[in-house]
């Protein structure tokens, strides 16, 4: 009696785990567009934006009720608002040619530098857990938390100018650590969903600070519920660029911490156990990588950039903790790193980018009467152009990928 040897059959993974890994193989693909696709998403969000623009305004839209009567005021208002969609967000973000000065015709190239750097290491720390195949949607709660801590030693402790500013930096990022370590031994030790987890902390991050800025300790004797103390000048950036631009040193700060995540994800031992864990967690464990405390860590560094970017609005430009400290720079951080399809550099020039919206669309509202929500509403357009592009090319791929399946079958089929 002779034995045919079979192949080993593996066990069949649980749905679960079948369904979370398809959705990271969608997200992963959804995180990694091409450069053209982003090129052409971000040039077609802008015309989006400014045709937006174009058919709301009021010149425009009283122009159309006689447009066969005469057509050219109708095509002249349109031009006039098309156009000066582009040229208040040139003036407002890169250089403004109508001001007298030199100060104030670059202020609006430093107000965008200065408005990208919460968005440049908030964009770091969600590349960093993408690499690791993490989504750490938490980046605003622990941005918040940093932004707290930081903001807290710079008002309540007196110490010399230059320490004062070092604890503050190193206590932001130790308050973001902690808040990543959370969703991090969660993550390790229960397999815990670290989207779920970080959007809870987010909200139990908000209600946190909402609570502390109505204490005594923060608020002062004499302060108001909603705004902290503010913080002391020793604690604050200098000022790189002088006192006509706000422009300060978390910028510098901004640069050094992107150098560093391209040596962490490129070059150092961890960056490779990093980058394992996220492309193969069975072929990590393999190679002898403890995958669970990887990623442990890894959301913990992402929580300390996280942390670090909340001193750029404490401790860089408004100088006090205030309800609306983090903004919605956690979540626009999510866009930085889509478009900076998780590179360091990519990151910095994505950050710019968005900074350059925010700065142009302050002078939109206030020069050429255009709501400053039609920035927000580009920023979706990008989103929306790259997911749908990356979904039509997720879907042609499988049916390429089905058609040859079915050839092979037929050809398999036709030759027995």
């Amino acid at each position: 009696m002779s034995i045919v040897p079979t192949e080993p059959v593996e066990p069949e993974k649980p749905e679960a785990t079948r369904s979370s890994n398809w959705l990271t193989r969608i997200l992963q693909q959804f995180f990694s567009p091409s450069a053209g696709t982003i090129a052409l998403a971000i040039g077609a969000a802008l015309v989006i934006g400014a045709l937006i623009v174009a058919i709301f305004d009021e010149d425009v839209q009283s122009s159309a009720g006689y447009l066969f009567a005469r057509p050219a005021d109708f095509f002249g208002a349109f031009a006039d608002a098309f156009g000066g969609f582009f040229t208040s967000l040139v003036r407002g973000s890169i250089f403004d040619w109508t001001q007298s000065s030199a100060t104030a015709a670059f202020r609006p190239l430093s107000e965008t530098l200065t408005r990208a750097v919460p968005l440049i290491i908030a964009g770091l720390a969600i590349a960093v857990s993408f690499t690791a195949g993490l989504f750490n949607i938490g980046v605003q709660g622990q941005l918040l938390i940093g932004g707290v801590v930081g903001g807290f030693i710079g008002f309540q402790f007196a110490l010399p100018s230059g320490l004062h500013l070092l604890a503050g930096v190193v206590g932001a990022v130790v308050g973001g650590a902690l808040w990543g370590l959370i969703p991090g031994v969660l993550k390790a030790r229960l397999g815990a969903n670290e989207v779920i987890v970080t959007i809870m902390l987010n909200s139990v991050a908000a209600f946190l600070v909402q609570y502390l800025l109505t204490t005594r300790t923060f608020i002062g004797p004499k302060g108001y519920p909603g705004k902290s103390q503010n913080v002391d000048s020793t604690a604050m950036y200098p000022q790189i660029l002088g006192s006509g631009f706000r422009l300060h040193l978390g910028f510098v700060v901004a640069i050094v911490a992107a150098v560093f995540v391209w040596w962490l994800l490129k070059r150092s031992t961890f960056g490779f156990e990093l980058r394992a864990a996220g492309a193969n967690p069975s072929a990590a464990r393999t190679a002898g990588i403890n995958v669970p405390r990887t990623l442990m860590l890894t959301l913990v560094i992402s929580g300390a950039l996280a942390g670090l970017a909340g001193t750029a609005p404490v401790l860089g430009t408004e100088g006090a903790i205030t309800n609306g400290t983090a903004a919605s720079y956690g979540f626009d951080a999510i866009t930085v790193a889509l478009l900076g399809r998780n590179s360091p550099l990519g990151v910095v020039l994505a950050g710019t980018l968005f900074g350059a919206l925010n700065a142009g669309g302050a002078l939109m509202q206030s020069s050429a009467g255009i709501p400053v929500d039609i920035v927000q509403i580009t920023q979706a357009i990008i989103v929306l152009l790259i997911a749908a592009s990356e979904a039509i090319r997720h879907r042609r791929a499988r049916k390429t990928l089905a058609a040859r399946s079915a050839e092979a079958t037929t050809t398999e089929g036709a030759a027995a």
